[in-house]
């Protein structure tokens, strides 16, 4: 069994609004408000995404280099918790805390942005510079803003990122290599994601619904979230964590759900939870026709048809590189003093039952949050590459 690393503190912004209190009380009551059409993003038509439409953070002036829309999303999440990171970085130093995020745009937006200019003007912008599309350019933005020294990276493994950036945390708190670490996950919308699910037939025109007969694919959204993760006790831990590759297939799930059954049992063993004592599973969820047939067969299988299951991607769209982080996010808000109401985080669906999926446990609106406060959260992504984790109460 794992040591748990505690979650000490979270920072979120979504297309729910941004703060803990916010996302907890319009996540609870399956708000959709957030999800609105976009005319800019599809070539060739409208598309329906998650958009955070609140004011976000800016980048300073004296970060030119890494002013882009994902990393205001970033700075965003970041501000919510900035008095706790000034703590621990007095008490711990500025060397002894690390950054591990996931995204899979980068500020591939403002790339997007320089190159129109370019083909209307002959140039680019003065004020582009190739670092802001980097895909590590929010973690090193992040220690510079901070002005932090310890270990600094991106993971990027498109869906499970953030998931992977949560593990790799724990790893490097393990292994004596950081006292506290910064972590989570940034992703923010833009022409190529968009356009590129589209080409794979993945988007839907209409709020995606998954696990239903009718589910014609997902919703692109955008937003971040970060932990605080150090050794220090805290009410709520990752508790254990599963990684696995299909190695099946470069964007298909492999229908038997192999390494998506590996990821769930060895973060299952890492952290010395029985299945049945899990009291909510963050579906990925993703409304495609192959990852809900894969998924609901796995956790009909290998979990129990029986654990409150809820996607709450059609609350925020599916934030692609930051889902795991941001998912992970809601199971640690589900389980915190910020649920008052103490339900679950309902499946939003139209109820429609496909007779080819096994019968998994949908969460309906304002079903309680009973038994004991362990919850999962599963990421399935491209290429095969699939985490689960484990975030509970700390024992």
């Amino acid at each position: 069994m794992g040591q748990p690393a505690y979650l000490n503190a979270l920072g979120i912004v979504s297309a729910l609004g941004v703060g803990k209190v916010e996302t907890t009380r319009r996540l609870m009551a399956g708000d959709t408000l957030g999800m609105g059409k976009d005319e800019n993003l599809l070539i060739g038509g409208t598309v329906l995404v998650g958009c955070v439409t609140a004011k976000t953070a800016i980048v300073p002036q004296e970060y030119p280099y890494h002013n882009s829309r994902n990393n205001e999303l970033l700075l965003t999440a970041i501000d919510e918790i900035r008095d706790d990171i000034d703590n621990i970085i007095s008490k711990y130093g500025a060397q002894r805390v690390g950054v591990v995020l996931g995204t899979s745009t980068s500020g591939i937006r403002e790339g997007e942005k320089a190159i129109a200019t370019y083909d209307r003007n002959g140039k680019l912008p003065d004020s582009f510079d190739y670092r802001m599309w980097e895909i590590g350019s929010p973690a090193l933005f992040l220690s510079k803003y901070l002005d932090i020294s310890g270990p600094s990276y991106v993971v990027s493994t498109a869906c499970s990122s953030s998931a992977k950036a949560l593990i790799a945390a724990r790893n490097m708190l393990l292994a004596g290599l950081c006292d506290a670490v910064i972590t989570g996950g940034v992703d923010s919308l833009c022409q190529l994601t968009v356009n590129g699910f589209n080409a794979l037939e993945s988007i839907s025109s209409e709020l995606m619904n998954p696990m239903s007969i009718n589910r014609k694919g997902l919703n692109i959204g955008e937003g971040a979230a970060v932990f605080i993760m150090s050794r220090e006790p805290a009410p709520i831990a990752l508790l254990g964590a599963g990684e696995a590759s299909d190695a099946y297939h470069f964007t298909a799930p492999d229908p038997k759900g192999v390494g998506a059954t590996m990821a769930i049992n060895d973060a299952l063993t890492d952290s010395g939870i029985a299945k049945d004592d899990l009291c909510y599973l963050n579906l990925h969820g993703t409304a495609t026709k192959k990852n809900d047939e894969m998924e609901s067969n796995v956790i009909f299988r290998v979990l129990s048809p029986h654990i409150p299951s809820s996607s709450t991607k059609p609350l925020t769209g599916h934030t692609l590189g930051a889902a795991g982080a941001i998912e992970a996010a809601f199971c640690w808000l589900t389980i915190s003093d910020y649920n008052t109401e103490g339900v679950l985080p309902p499946h939003i669906w139209d109820g429609k039952i496909d007779i080819n999926l096994p019968t998994i446990t949908l969460v309906e609106h304002g079903r309680k949050l009973q038994g004991p406060k362990y919850t999962m959260s599963n990421s399935f992504a491209f290429g095969g590459s699939n985490a689960s984790l484990v975030v509970g109460e700390a024992r």
